[in-house]
């Protein structure tokens, strides 16, 4: 029988990780939250991909599987924009929420090193927030079309676009044209249809007329 005795990690909570994580990277975070759901971690943009490993890598916290990224855009803000990263944790059942920030200069290191399932994902928040990722090997549209004119997702976006598509049949082929409003906006009365309409809807006065 063997002398040595391998060592375990307890599997820890989520109210205890967060002391735990905050401690361990020191000033790269710039706090963190217990919410109802899952822990919530504030990091630095610029070491954004340390923070990832760490979290991967570190016994007590096994982060191993990469969910998501998501972008938020606050207008008002001088860094409008927050990156959002959820992982979680299969051998302690638990999830955590990374957060950064940045504007539409600043480029957030790319995930890609740490997680490769981050690429599609960043592409995704540069296609529709115009997020930047720096080190990302193909940073890329990948929901709009290549010659699409803005980042749809952004508040400020108009939600008619700029632009139209069409396939032209004179030319063959599909052009870009200016935004056309075929008919102006309508004026709705919010009237309840269960109890109608105090006027004679187009085709109605049929209904009225006698056999």
């Amino acid at each position: 029988m063997s002398d040595t005795v391998e060592a375990t990690v307890e599997a820890p909570g989520a109210g205890s990780l967060g002391p735990y994580i905050a401690a361990a990277l020191g000033d790269k975070l710039t706090g963190f939250a217990q919410g109802v759901d899952m822990l919530t971690l504030e990091a630095r943009r610029e070491v954004i991909v340390d923070v990832l490993a760490f979290l991967r890598d570190d016994r007590r916290c096994r982060f191993v599987s990469f969910t998501d990224i998501a972008g938020v855009d606050y207008p008002g803000r001088p860094e409008r924009f927050d990156v959002v990263y959820h992982l979680l944790s299969p051998y302690n059942n638990v999830r955590v929420r990374v957060r950064v920030t940045t504007d539409e200069t600043n480029a957030v290191p790319s995930a890609t090193t740490v997680f490769p399932g981050a690429d599609w994902f960043e592409r995704e928040a540069y296609d529709l927030y115009g997020i930047l990722f720096s080190g990302h090997h193909d940073l890329r549209r990948i929901l709009t079309d290549y010659g699409f004119d803005g980042h749809p997702l952004r508040k400020d976006f108009p939600m008619t676009g700029f632009v139209e598509v069409r396939y032209d049949e004179e030319e063959k082929r599909v052009v870009y044209e200016p935004v056309r409003l075929n008919q102006e906006f309508r004026n709705f009365d919010f009237l309840s249809p269960w109890e109608g309409t105090d006027y004679v809807l187009p085709g109605d006065e049929k209904a009225t007329k006698s056999n």
